[in-house]
């Protein structure tokens, strides 16, 4: 479908990636790894021939038809979602007002004996039959469900483009992009603003694609659940391997391995051959051999080890000053949007030092709640912050603000202030701006790039509460672990949303699970959180949607507590909920212990430990149960 043969990218004299050649044949599910800056989307961009590459061919086969998800996206106004849809069926449309046109004459026309009038009846059966050909009859059933699979409801097919926000618009771009018959499809962070479920469809869209995709992603689960090859850009070369990501990055670390110890042999074999030539110079009667030594020394072609590039950002979140005990307190809370309530009721008490996980749906509220306790949206309840309470906001689309004309360092430099001007370059250095780098315009940085500065930027400001929303979008795997490891260093208070778990871990000591209006607090960490909803994964937890809608008279009875008495009894709640999964453990040790001794009484009889072992696990589960009435007769004399 596609050769590419020495392929060279440069940019103000440097090369971003030299000489790099490969194949991409029909199946081929492509993941194109690589750090922020490697030239990820540059290569994408020269695929899709939107710019043009400094050296190299590209060779396609007739008639291929590419399809480009781009990270910037740019409608005409004016159009709804439906409508926008649409516009990927060009022809269709195109055929859907020539036959228009051609039936309105045709019920006008009574010159039926014509050659106008029989030219008119050739053109609609040609039309018709080029109409069918092309699915015109499909189309619009198709549109909808593609729509539906990426998280649009009904109601919102008729809604202006111009009213979503970007994450929601990208969405559209991708539909069209699906809807599209293409023999190519290039995805430059696909999942990026996507929520669990609309990924999860989408990997089952691209498993079973007909064409060949090439994909850009730092969604680890995603390459590996539909990616069948890796290529990595490192240091201006590529590193091809027919495996899924995690496979991609064990064979890299065994083949580097190998590299790494053929090339101490050889240097030892070089090391013994130099002594030899030295010791034969020497003598008169070896000159011959050490002039033969050394003809083949020069012939030897050096075995190179693969190179990594392992800068990686320096950052430091350091607080401005110390908060008051109570940061947040918040009663009542309520947001809607139109018709829409997204929030109700809600109330909040979040102490200094607090490390919190929003996790849930898209739709449920998160960010929205981010944004009340920023002061970004009006609200209804009360909201109150506390005492020398300075919050850091980092937006979910918080690059998209940055100013697209205006260079890395005039960013910064504008953002400044006179107690900190003067510390910009050292501060971009951190985020890997240096150079000349500083002096290209926003709106020429990757994904990655301008998320980094945005990060970047949010450090000006003074702050001892963080609030961020999907900080790692676009963010490549190596900036997700700097990046984690510096809020895990964090002295102050830390707010994450994120559908991210590999994210969370370590990051979040208390984790509010968002659905249907209502917020839960469970207080334990992430993984705590999924173990009480008795799943393996965050994809889980938001994929799953039913709920019972009667409600709970104890919950019911629980309002009407204190707040301190409220939240000792959720904590309550959480530590029966633990017990419970305890006591199931030991009893399925029990149901397979019994088991061994039905299938084989001698053998396991035989072994001195198995009764002991036998015994202390009916115990222990006795002393679960015991644990488990005495806090549930606790629970119900609290309510």
């Amino acid at each position: 479908m596609l050769n590419v043969h020495n392929l060279t990218v440069s940019f103000a004299g440097s090369d971003l990636f030299s000489g790099i050649t490969f194949k991409l044949n029909k199946g081929d599910r492509i993941g194109l790894i690589g750090k922020n800056g490697a030239g990820k989307s540059t290569l994408l961009k020269v695929i899709a021939k939107d710019i043009e590459s400094s050296s190299g061919t590209m060779a396609f086969d007739k008639d291929i038809r590419i399809g480009f998800l781009r990270q910037d996206i740019d409608f005409d106004e004016g159009r709804t979602i439906l409508e926008e849809a649409y516009q990927a069926f060009e022809e269709i449309k195109q055929l859907e007002k020539k036959l228009e046109i051609i039936n309105q004459e045709l019920a006008e026309r009574t010159d039926y004996e014509s050659e106008y009038y029989h030219d008119l009846m050739v053109n609609l059966n040609e039309y018709s039959h080029r109409y069918e050909l092309l699915g015109g009859y499909n189309y619009q059933g198709n549109t909808e469900k593609i729509l539906q699979g990426l998280g649009f409801q009904r109601e919102d097919f008729d809604k202006l483009t111009n009213t979503f926000s970007g994450g929601w618009r990208m969405r559209i771009e991708l539909a069209k992009l699906l809807l599209q018959d293409n023999d190519i499809l290039l995805l430059d962070e696909p999942t990026n603003h996507l929520d669990i479920e609309s990924i999860v469809w989408l990997e089952n869209f691209l498993k079973s694609y007909a064409g060949a995709i090439v994909l850009v992603s730092h969604d680890k689960m995603f390459l590996d659940n539909v990616t069948n090859r890796t290529i990595e850009i490192s240091l201006g070369k590529i590193y091809d391997y027919k495996k899924p990501y995690s496979q991609f990055l064990l064979l890299r670390g065994e083949i580097k391995e190998k590299q790494l110890q053929a090339q101490k042999n050889q240097e030892k074999e070089i090391k013994a051959t130099q002594l030899l030539i030295d010791k034969f110079r020497a003598k008169a009667n070896k000159a011959t051999m050490a002039q033969s030594l050394i003809k083949k020394l020069d012939k030897v072609e050096r075995i190179e080890v693969d190179s990594d590039d392992n800068a990686v950002m320096n950052i430091r979140f350091q607080i401005s000053k110390d908060p008051g005990k109570i940061v947040v307190e918040a009663e009542d809370l309520s947001k809607s949007y139109g018709d829409k309530h997204v929030l109700e009721n809600v109330d909040l008490l979040i102490e200094r030092n607090s490390k919190i996980a929003f996790v849930g749906q898209n739709g449920q509220g998160k960010s929205t709640l981010a944004k009340i306790l920023v002061g970004e949206i009006p609200h209804g309840g009360h909201l109150k912050l506390g005492h020398n309470v300075e919050i850091g906001y980092f937006a979910q689309n918080q690059s998209e603000y940055l100013e697209p004309e205006q260079t890395v360092l005039e960013i910064m430099e504008n953002a400044a202030t006179d107690g900190n001007r003067a510390r910009v370059r050292d501060m971009l250095g951190s985020f890997l701006f240096s150079g000349d780098s500083v002096d290209k315009k926003a709106k020429m940085l990757s994904g990655g790039e301008r998320n980094r500065l945005a990060l970047c930027k949010l450090l000006l400001s003074p702050f001892n509460v963080l609030i961020m929303d999907e900080p790692t979008n676009h963010l490549d795997i190596a900036s997700k672990n700097v990046l984690k490891q510096a809020l895990k260093k964090f002295d102050g208070t830390l707010i994450l949303v994120s559908h991210d778990r590999d994210f969370l871990q370590g990051l979040a000591s208390t984790v509010y699970g968002f659905k249907d209006k209502v917020i839960k607090e469970y207080l334990g960490d992430i993984d705590y959180f999924l173990e009480q909803h008795q799943l393996d994964n965050l994809r889980e937890a938001e994929k799953r949607t039913v709920v019972d809608k009667k409600e709970d008279p104890a919950k019911k009875q629980t309002s009407q507590l204190s707040r301190k008495e409220d939240k000792e009894l959720k904590k309550m709640k959480n530590q029966l909920s633990k017990l419970e999964t305890q006591i199931d453990e030991y009893e399925q040790k029990i149901i397979e212990m019994d088991a061994a001794l039905e299938e084989n009484f001698e053998g396991v009889s035989s072994d001195p430990d198995f009764f002991n072992n036998y015994k202390a696990t009916k115990l222990k589960a006795e002393q679960l149960m015991e644990e488990w009435e005495a806090l549930e007769e606790k629970i119900e004399n609290c309510i």
